[in-house]
């Protein structure tokens, strides 16, 4: 073994992006469809930021935590797909440790806040059916945007022991990621050092963060879903049950994906490497893409000024 492969170095100046292994002959044809992705999902996202922020009558709780929504969908898909494309068409795999580990902290920390606004979201939700009368004197605008802090505060703090962690780490034998990004297992892996502190904490985030989340929006949608059964008429519990939808769609596509490439990733050491990193890629680019498509699918005052927008009225 080469000297250069057993040296240990605490701070490596770069790692080195592989791409997806196994797969580098096709990662042109890769990139077509991700890049797709990406363009859908920065035109949907800002789409809706424009449309929220011009139209006055989406001037409410549930817009504004959409407009969230769509500010972490962008930071999401841009802390990836850019320097995973530089791969795909430039082979251009290195990465500065630093602006490795700001990746690792952007993505993680931002997955936090998605999910603290997914809660937001149903809570959202819950007052306005179960309690239509109080919707406006409890969601106010002081709620909306301490709420927001709040699930900024939490995402930044929680995750900020990713990157502190792997840091005081060293590093031997290779500075090689099996990844197109700084995932955050992918990169503590590298390390020589025992890595169960890392292991722990990220599993503790998952299932304490993310699994309260889950719990929360489970016992909102569980008090709005009674409140939906005692209304009189059928048609009036599908129109109501019609306004979870959207948001039911989005924590699906959200939650499912991130849960089981977690877990594989400590766990399913038997799961080919290029499905997992195609898997995690997906997961990351796919759920930004709908987020915007399956709100203003819903939404009909999204979808009216979007007409408006792109079909003016003649004068």
């Amino acid at each position: 073994m080469s000297e250069s492969n057993t040296t240990i170095f605490t701070n490596p100046s770069t790692f080195i992006l592989q791409g997806i292994p196994g797969l580098e002959a096709a990662h042109i044809w890769i990139s077509i469809p991700f890049s797709a992705i990406y363009a859908i999902a920065l035109l949907g996202n800002f789409a809706i930021l424009f449309i929220v922020k011009t139209e006055p009558s989406l001037h409410e709780p549930m817009y504004y935590f959409l407009c969230m929504l769509a500010v972490t969908d962008l930071v999401l898909s841009t802390s990836t797909l850019p320097k995973m494309l530089s791969i795909f068409w430039f082979n251009s795999r290195q990465i500065n440790f630093r602006a490795c580990l700001t990746q690792m902290y952007f993505i993680d920390s931002f997955k936090v806040m998605e999910s603290g606004i997914f809660v937001a979201m149903a809570y959202d939700l819950y007052v306005a059916i179960c309690d239509p009368l109080r919707h406006s004197t409890i969601l106010t605008n002081s709620f909306v945007v301490k709420t927001g802090l709040a699930m900024m505060l939490r995402g930044s703090v929680l995750v900020m022991p990713y990157p502190i962690l792997a840091s005081l780490r060293p590093y031997c034998r290779t500075n090689i990621i099996s990844h197109v990004y700084c995932e955050h297992m992918a990169v503590v892996k590298l390390a020589c050092a025992d890595i169960t502190i890392s292991n722990y904490y990220g599993l503790s985030v998952l299932f304490s963060v993310h699994g309260l989340d889950v719990i929360l929006i489970a016992m909102s949608y569980t008090q709005i879903l009674k409140a939906i059964f005692r209304l009189p008429t059928k048609d009036a519990r599908l129109k109501t049950f019609g306004t979870c939808s959207s948001h039911l769609c989005a924590i699906l596509t959200f939650y499912i994906p991130m849960i089981f490439t977690s877990l594989m990733h400590r766990f399913g050491h038997n799961v080919a490497l290029s499905f997992h990193i195609l898997f995690a890629n997906m997961y990351l680019l796919v759920p930004p893409m709908l987020n915007p498509i399956i709100y203003g699918v819903r939404s009909k005052q999204i979808q009216g000024r979007l007409f408006r927008l792109l079909i003016p009225k003649r004068t």
